[in-house]
């Protein structure tokens, strides 16, 4: 009933190697866990039965069954997985109904955690399955914004979300926390053109920064926000800006390079802060002390001027 960690291990990689001395020191801090040391090559049908294409890989089984997993050098990981699982071995059998209840709500959060969610194994960057590459090029092409997650990184995730949405297989693709399918569906769906209309497009940055700077009459993009200012030119124009008594909203630049970036290049104004009015640029902090010592700078925000 306790827990076992194997580690998928191989004697030509030095990651593996560095993994296996984390073991040892877990070991002595949780008697109660059985470690094993699997070389992945020397047992390739149950290396393969369990799917592992890269070492060093960690696969955690309670009562028989695998419950987690873990793909990588990631000591930090390990010994979180480790821990939790460990704990939880010590609670009683008749925790199963409300860990159940746990899983649920958390699978629910994460197909909602995005208009348009993808599981699948690995990253869009880096998919590691072909199924996983193909949609992933499909979403692409088709400029649909889409966040993922990564199954292999949590097996409880992996194993749950098949019941939950009664799908046996993945990548799983879900539109407003609505299954849509896998790769034949998605498939299907771009060869009748229905796939552009139910999945949300991913907005040009060109327009969303135009959003952004339309979003209030007066908007001031800054380091920080109104309440906490993270650099002295902003904290200078807040105070500015509070003394005027005009409404303003901010944006946080530290919050989201592309932004950050973008904006730079949009407004052909490389610092920061900058602010806008009616969606025009009026300038930064130089420019703001400018108006209000020649006393203009109530008319601009006001839109008069």
């Amino acid at each position: 009933r306790s827990l076992v960690v194997v580690h998928f291990w191989a004697p030509w990689a030095p990651q593996c190697a560095q993994m296996n001395e984390v073991m040892v020191a877990l070991a002595k801090e949780h008697t109660q866990v059985t470690f094993i040391k699997l070389e992945a090559e020397a047992v390739p049908e149950v290396s393969e039965k369990y799917e592992i294409s890269s070492v060093p890989t960690f696969l955690f089984f309670k009562n028989s069954q695998k419950v987690d997993r873990l793909d990588g050098a990631h000591a930090p990981e390990l010994t979180k997985k480790v821990q939790r699982h460990a704990s939880s071995s010590s609670v009683s059998a008749g925790s199963n109904d409300s860990a159940k209840e746990d899983l649920n709500a958390r699978l629910k959060k994460l197909i909602n955690a995005a208009p348009c969610m993808l599981f699948m194994k690995g990253s869009p960057k880096e998919p590691r399955c072909g199924f996983s590459r193909q949609i992933v090029e499909i979403l692409n092409k088709h400029g649909i914004s889409f966040s993922s997650f990564d199954i292999f990184s949590d097996e409880e995730v992996r194993q749950g979300l098949k019941t939950y949405s009664n799908w046996p297989t993945y990548p799983q693709l879900y539109v407003a926390g609505e299954l849509i399918g896998g790769l034949d569906i998605v498939k299907e769906l771009e060869a009748s053109g229905e796939l552009d209309t139910i999945c949300p497009k991913a907005q040009k940055l060109e327009d969303r920064l135009k959003t952004l700077i339309n979003k209030a009459p007066v908007m001031l993009f800054m380091k920080g926000s109104k309440q906490v200012a993270k650099c002295g030119f902003s904290k200078q124009i807040i105070e500015i800006m509070n003394n005027t008594g005009v409404d303003y909203e901010t944006f946080d630049i530290l919050e989201d390079e592309e932004v950050r970036q973008g904006l730079k290049t949009y407004s052909n104004w490389p610092t920061y802060p900058q602010l806008y009015v009616k969606g025009e640029l009026v300038g930064g902090l130089d420019i703001i002390k400018e108006l209000r010592e020649s006393g203009e700078l109530l008319p601009v925000l006001k839109g008069e001027n």
